[in-house]
């Protein structure tokens, strides 16, 4: 297997994150590369550095302004008197309200879901790279490789076409499967991170040229919250071309890979010249979210399940924060999917 990753990747350094309405240590940090890694050598895959590709594909997917925003907005907010390390808003437009503002506080409440997705300097940089390993390994794929595994970080599927969420940026799912699409592929995403994918969702729910499919921890009770209920299933000529497949929080490795089987009996309808796998790997019962509990065993069945889909695969790489199996729950994965 092919694997793609951008050193830059690394210059994204948050803080901290709100959690318990306290700061505390952000998970989404440079270390999670370091154990990726580590799993690709456990796995014997090596990574090569994408080329570089025009701003036009990642535009695509997202609005201008927006990248303006995230391009410009650390160096706009340090100038400021008093400002701190990083570019956190307090306040959100809410459902009563969407305007957006010139100031650069409400700016920023405009353009983050949350309080997660903090600017700090190189998040720009980091967030690009991040995006064009996606686009390079689909080119690669698109080119005739079987499959190929970009590692992404910052990760993607919480972000929309003009907000970030949930440590996302740049959809990066979203981008490489947009431009397969308009390459003339038939194409399927899923997603098998403990956290649905709202930005991809969203992105490509009024197509039918792309089958999004998640599996994910149920959102009634874990972020993203307000999205992947079982009953969003696309709009206008998009409907039933979506499918979100919730599970119970801290299922084991059979209830989730049910779902996952489930999923890819979706994709297999849906005949796609090329699979998008968003993979998380915090369903992981070591992952310090604690929201699943699949073990390394279960992430090797995982890729033998969708490995078993038979089709050229790119896997961009989601969650999966800081813990000792981190790497192991790569390796496991794509060990399966290559057997």
């Amino acid at each position: 297997m092919l694997a793609i990753f951008d050193e830059r990747q690394f210059l994204h350094r948050p803080l901290t994150r709100i959690a318990g309405g306290a700061l505390k240590e952000n998970p989404e940090r440079p270390e999670r590369i370091t154990a990726l890694l580590s799993g690709l050598e456990r796995a014997g895959i090596a990574a090569q550095a994408p080329g570089e590709h025009p701003l036009d594909a990642i535009a695509a997917m997202h609005d201008r302004d927006y990248l303006a925003f995230l391009r410009t907005g650390f160096k706009a907010w340090r100038a400021l008197p008093g400002s701190g390390p990083e570019l956190r808003s307090s306040v959100h437009p809410s459902r009563h309200m969407g305007r957006l503002p010139r100031d650069l506080l409400g700016r920023a409440g405009f353009y983050q879901a949350d309080a997660s997705c903090v600017l700090v300097e190189g998040t720009w940089e980091a967030a690009r790279a991040s995006a064009n390993t996606a686009l390079d390994a689909m080119m690669r794929v698109l080119a005739g490789e079987s499959s190929a595994y970009a590692l992404c970080r910052p990760p993607g599927h919480h972000a929309y076409r003009d907000q970030a969420g949930g440590f996302c940026y740049l959809n990066n799912t979203a981008i490489a499967a947009n431009w397969a699409a308009s390459q003339g592929a038939r194409v399927a995403i899923i997603d098998v991170d403990v956290h649905h994918g709202n930005g991809t969702q969203a992105l490509f729910y009024d197509r039918k040229d792309v089958l999004t499919v998640s599996v994910h921890g149920d959102p009634a009770w874990l972020y993203p919250y307000y999205a992947g209920y079982a009953d969003e299933t696309g709009a206008g000529v998009g409907e039933g071309f979506n499918l979100n497949l919730p599970v119970p929080l801290m299922s084991g490795s059979e209830a989730y890979l049910a779902a996952v089987a489930r999923g890819c009996e979706a994709v297999r309808q849906f005949s796609p010249d090329i699979v998008v796998v968003a993979l998380g790997l915090d369903a992981s019962r070591d992952d310090p979210f604690a929201c699943m509990a699949v073990d390394d065993s279960g992430f090797h069945r995982m890729g033998e399940i969708l490995g078993g889909l038979s089709r050229a695969t790119l896997i961009v790489q989601e969650g999966g924060y800081p813990s000792p199996t981190l790497a192991l729950s790569l390796a496991a994965f794509l060990k399966g999917f290559v057997a």
